[in-house]
C-alpha cells in the first residue's frame, strides 16, 4: 500500500527558533524497513546553544506564578488536538502504529494528559504555627531539566517529561529517540509557541548526544524513560556532579491467573494488555502464569485473538497492529523465540517473522515456556506472550517476584480479596487486580529493583521537578 505524503519535517528549536544544523540522519519507516527522510543532527555545541538558552530563560519562568504556567499548558494541549491529524500521520510513518486508532490515539491522550497535569497544585506543607514560631515546607523549581524521550510513545512520553517539569517552574532541554525524532521535535515546535523563548528547547541525534546531556553542568535534572541498562549508565554519570534523575526503566511484568478467574472474561482483556502497541509498552503484560487447571483453556483463547488480529502498515485502515519499531528490537525478538524453541517452548501461534518487508513479527503465544529462558528472563518489548503453568499460588508468587524487575504486576481472579492479598505481596511499584498497565495522570507510577527510581504522575510526581524548601520564620522578640 502507498504511504500518505509527510507533513512538514519539524526543526530544532532553540531559544524559541529554529536551529539549523549541519548534518541529518536517517529515520527509516519500520513498515518498509528503508528510510524515509532526515531528521537534524544537533552537535555538542548545539546543545550548549540549547542549555543557555534554556539558563537564560529560567529566572523569569520560575518566577511566572503557576497559574499563568498551567494556562501556558492549557493552550499547548488546544494546539495538540488542533494538530491532531497531522501529528498522527507523521507519528505512524515513523513508529509504525495504526494511524487510524493508537496514532490519533496518542495524540488526544497526550494533549488530556497535559491537562490533567497542569491542574495539579503542589502544597505547602505547615510544620509548625504558634506563638514562637512559623515552619513551612515550599517547593521550589529545580533549574534546567533535560528530558530523554524513547521510540514506543514519543509525544505522550515527552508531554509526561515536560509537562510537569514546565507547570513546577523549569525550563527544559529535550532529546528524543533517534529511532522516532519528528513528532516528539512538532510536539516542541507547538509548545514553545505558547512559552517564552528559551523555556522549551530540543536538540536531536545520537553519537553520544544523551550521554552529553547527563554530563552538561548546565543541566540540573535529567529524566529518563528506556532500559535498564542505559539508565545505569546514565546515573553512574550523573553522580559527578550529584544531578537529580528519574529513570523509568525496563519491566518484565508479570501477572498470575488464579484457579478461579473467569477465562473468557480474562482472555480479551489479558490479550490487550499484553498486545497492546505490539508490546512496545513499559508496563505492558510479559509473563503470564496460569493455574494447571485453566491453563490449557487460557492458552487457547489467546492464541485465537491473536490469530484473528490484523498485523501490516499504520497506514492501512485496517491494520490492528503494526510492525515492531526497529531492527535492533525485530532481531531481538528473532533470537528470543529461536531459542526458546531450542529449548522446548511451543508456539500456539506466531513465533517467527512474517515474510514481508518491514520489521513485521506476528502475535506470538507461547507455551511450554520456564524461568532460564530468555523469553521469560528478560523483557520481550515486543509480540510474544511467554505463558507459565504453575500449581501452587505461592510457587508462583515467588517465580514472579525472582526477576530483577519490578514495574507492575497483577493478579486475575474471582475473589477480590484473595487477589488483593497476594497482588500487594507483588515486588512492582504497581499492582493491578483484573487490570493491568492502566494508568492515569493523577496516581504515582514508578518501578520498584531494577525497574527504575523515582515517580512520574500526580503530585507525587510533579515533586520530582521540584526542590524542597524548609522556611523558619521566629516569632520571638529579637
Amino acid at each position: 500500500m502507498m504511504q500518505a505524503p509527510s507533513p512538514r519535517l519539524p526543526a530544532l528549536i532553540v531559544d524559541g527558533k529554529p536551529l539549523s544544523t549541519r548534518d541529518a540522519f536517517d529515520v527509516v519507516d519500520p513498515a518498509t524497513a528503508r528510510p524515509f527522510a532526515q531528521a537534524p543532527l544537533a552537535t555538542r555545541d548545539d546543545l550548549d546553544l540549547a542549555v543557555a538558552a534554556a539558563r537564560r530563560a529560567f529566572p523569569a519562568w520560575s518566577a511566572t506564578s503557576i497559574e499563568a504556567r498551567a494556562e501556558a499548558i492549557e493552550r499547548i494541549a488546544d494546539a495538540l488536538e488542533a494538530e491532531r491529524d497531522s501529528l498522527a500521520a507523521l507519528l505512524s510513518r515513523e513508529q509504525g502504529k495504526p494511524l487510524h486508532t493508537s496514532a490519533g490515539g496518542e495524540i488526544a491522550g497526550a494533549a488530556q494528559w497535559a491537562r490533567a497535569t497542569a491542574r495539579l497544585r503542589p502544597p505547602v506543607e505547615v510544620i509548625r504555627d504558634d506563638a514562637d514560631e512559623l515552619v513551612e515546607v515550599h517547593r521550589r523549581p529545580l533549574g534546567v531539566v533535560g528530558s530523554i524521550t524513547p521510540w514506543n510513545y514519543p509525544v505522550m512520553i515527552a508531554v509526561w517529561h515536560i509537562i510537569p517539569a514546565l507547570l513546577a517552574g523549569n525550563t527544559v532541554v529535550m532529546k528524543p529517540s533517534s529511532y522516532t525524532p519528528f513528532t516528539a521535535l512538532r510536539f516542541i515546535e507547538i509548545a514553545s509557541a505558547h512559552l517564552p523563548p528559551g523555556v522549551l528547547n530540543s536538540v536531536a541525534g545520537e553519537s553520544g548526544l544523551g550521554q552529553s546531556m547527563v554530563e552538561h553542568p548546565g543541566i540540573d535534572k535529567i529524566t529518563f524513560t528506556g532500559s535498564t541498562g542505559t539508565g545505569r549508565r546514565i546515573m553512574a554519570s550523573g553522580a559527578a556532579n550529584l544531578k537529580r534523575l528519574t529513570l523509568e526503566l525496563g519491566g518484565n511484568d508479570a501477572a498470575i491467573v488464579l484457579a478461579d478467574a473467569d477465562i473468557d472474561a480474562i482472555a480479551p482483556k489479558i490479550f490487550a494488555k499484553a498486545f497492546g502497541n505490539c508490546g512496545q509498552t513499559c508496563a505492558a503484560l510479559k509473563r503470564l502464569y496460569v493455574h494447571d487447571s485453566v491453563h490449557d483453556a487460557l492458552a487457547a483463547k489467546l492464541a485465537a485473538l491473536a490469530l484473528q488480529a490484523k498485523v501490516g502498515p499504520g497506514s492501512d485502515p485496517a491494520t490492528q497492529f503494526g510492525p515492531v519499531q526497529n531492527k535492533a528490537q525485530f532481531d531481538y525478538l528473532c533470537a528470543l523465540a529461536e531459542e526458546a524453541k531450542a529449548m522446548g517452548a511451543r508456539f500456539l501461534c506466531g513465533g517467527a517473522p512474517m515474510t514481508s518487508d518491514g520489521y513485521f513479527f506476528p502475535l506470538s503465544v507461547a507455551v511450554d515456556a520456564a524461568e532460564g529462558m530468555r523469553i521469560v528472563d528478560e523483557e520481550q518489548f515486543g509480540p510474544i506472550l511467554p505463558i507459565i503453568r504453575y500449581s501452587d499460588p505461592e510457587d508462583a508468587l515467588a517465580r514472579a517476584n525472582a526477576n530483577e524487575n519490578g514495574l507492575g504486576g497483577s493478579v486475575w481472579s474471582s475473589d477480590l480479596a484473595a487477589a488483593r492479598k497476594l497482588a500487594e505481596r507483588m515486588q512492582a511499584g504497581t499492582v493491578w487486580v483484573n487490570d493491568h498497565a492502566t494508568i492515569s495522570p493523577d496516581a504515582p507510577f514508578g518501578g520498584a529493583k531494577q525497574s527504575g527510581i523515582g515517580t512520574a504522575f500526580g503530585l507525587h510526581g510533579l515533586d520530582e521537578y521540584m526542590q524542597l524548601q524548609t522556611v523558619r520564620i521566629s516569632r520571638r522578640a529579637a
